[in-house]
């Protein structure tokens, strides 16, 4: 097994968190420095920062109904309040699956089980998941076409086609449900932002299908193993 996957399903961090551990020399095997790349096997000793750590693994699986005001870490240099603090006592070394920003509330993940959250959060895999936007005033059906097409959040960088459904209309503001196939660093807003819309509400209600299910604004609990099954097979 690569040491970037074995250490991903520790639950120390995602795979590209785990590489980044390895090439800050953090880890080694059976006293060596690993390497990007390097093979572990049951047989072998893994120390992270001096702490070993064992080959038998337990799962767990949280779902957050994130609330704005927080980020979505581990810990923060700026020592803001992180969606770790929502975590019940007891709960295992466990690691938010993508991220929502600071503004932004609903649906997330959080597990130690890495290979999940690789398959959540590759690009490849094209996971649907569905937000609630909120945007000041009307929208035209001609910046609804362009957001539905892709734009160019940045240079070189074009968001893939999407699908939105206008909810709710007033002359005050637009209500919609965005499904995104990818998840670009605050890409909604940014969108929004190129046709000349401001969000000032943003909240994500589903991946696939699977909802917050009456979870409450803060509220966190463990994920059915018929939720998990699902997860797994998206």
């Amino acid at each position: 097994m690569r040491i970037n996957k074995f250490l991903a399903e520790q639950g120390v961090a995602s795979r590209r968190g785990s590489d980044e551990l390895v090439a800050e020399g953090r880890v080694t095997i059976n006293g060596k420095t690993a390497k990007a790349g390097d093979d572990v096997k049951p047989s072998d000793t893994v120390l992270l920062d001096g702490k070993t750590l064992s080959h038998k693994v337990k799962y767990e699986y949280y779902i957050l109904n994130k609330p704005k005001g927080c980020v979505c870490t581990v810990s923060d240099e700026k020592d803001r309040k992180t969606v770790m603090s929502f975590l019940p006592a007891g709960a295992g070394r466990v690691f938010p699956v993508g991220r929502l920003d600071y503004d932004t509330e609903g649906l997330l993940i959080l597990t130690n089980d890495g290979e999940l959250a690789f398959r959540l959060t590759a690009p490849k895999n094209e996971i649907p998941k569905t937000y609630l936007v909120r945007v000041e005033g009307t929208i035209s059906d001609i910046q609804l076409n362009r957001l539905r097409a892709g734009v160019e959040i940045e240079r070189g960088v074009v968001t893939k086609k999407c699908k939105i459904n206008v909810i709710e209309t007033s002359k005050q503001y637009t209500k919609m449900h965005v499904v995104l196939t990818e998840g670009k660093n605050r890409e909604i807003r940014r969108m929004f932002e190129v046709v000349g819309k401001n969000v000032d509400f943003l909240k994500r209600i589903k991946i696939g299908e699977l909802t917050l299910s009456g979870l409450d604004r803060g509220a966190i609990r463990k994920l059915s193993q018929e939720e998990i099954f699902y997860l797994k097979n998206l």
